[in-house]
């Protein structure tokens, strides 16, 4: 779905995925952190980093932080307490996306914002100390981890949509990934693929806002 597609009047909701979309992300962060307290270099930690099945569960609050971090221990090869690995984990945002406050004050005086995100429990507690403001704009944030489901499994936009309270084809959804745009488009929401700021301000400007 592409600016040109949408057009005044088009939305009656409007969804923001939060990493990339809203806040910058930099999981060079995370190794870099893990590395300094393991003495050894990002590059040893970041070839045996992979999204496993720990890592799905742990979005989906099947596990919790503790657990998670312990099948890191054994996939990275890192004896690293908790708080170690919390602060690696925590240390990947990297401040708010370009304009984007401006861009979603100005769209919350048309039309009722939201937020899905795939994230964890570890996460979700960490938002509210660094990121209040710009989070404020939302009416409602879902977390993966919350409602126990993960883009871009239809389920999980399902939820979101009967939890918004409008018809899909009345939602426009912005995130950073094909597979989650992907996901969206085909329960019929609308979706933008986010690649900078300016795609946001662009499909705001389609929809008269």
């Amino acid at each position: 779905m592409t600016s040109a597609l949408l057009s005044p009047g088009a939305a009656d909701a409007l969804l923001f995925d939060l990493g990339r979309v809203v806040i910058d992300i930099d999981f060079e962060k995370a190794l870099a952190c893990w590395a300094g307290h393991a003495g050894c270099t990002p590059a040893d930690i970041a070839a045996r980093f992979v999204r496993d099945d720990a890592y799905r569960h742990h979005e989906v609050g099947k596990i919790s932080d503790a657990a998670y971090f312990e099948s890191l221990r054994t996939s990275l090869g890192i004896p690293l307490s908790d708080d170690q690995f919390l602060e690696g984990w925590n240390a990947i945002f990297a401040g708010e996306m370009p304009d984007i406050d401006a861009l979603l004050a100005r769209a919350a005086k048309h039309l009722p914002l939201y937020a899905f995100s795939n994230t964890n429990a570890a996460h979700v507690a960490h938002f509210p100390s660094v990121y209040a403001d710009v989070l404020a704009h939302f009416r409602e944030v879902f977390f993966s981890s919350s409602i126990g489901l993960r883009k871009p499994d239809a389920a999980a936009y399902r939820h979101v949509i009967n939890a918004i309270g409008v018809p899909a084809s009345r939602i426009v959804f912005f995130d950073d990934l094909a597979e989650n745009i992907e996901g969206a488009r085909a329960v019929g929401i609308h979706a933008v693929h986010v690649k900078s700021t300016a795609d946001i301000a662009e499909a705001l400007a389609a929809l008269g806002i």
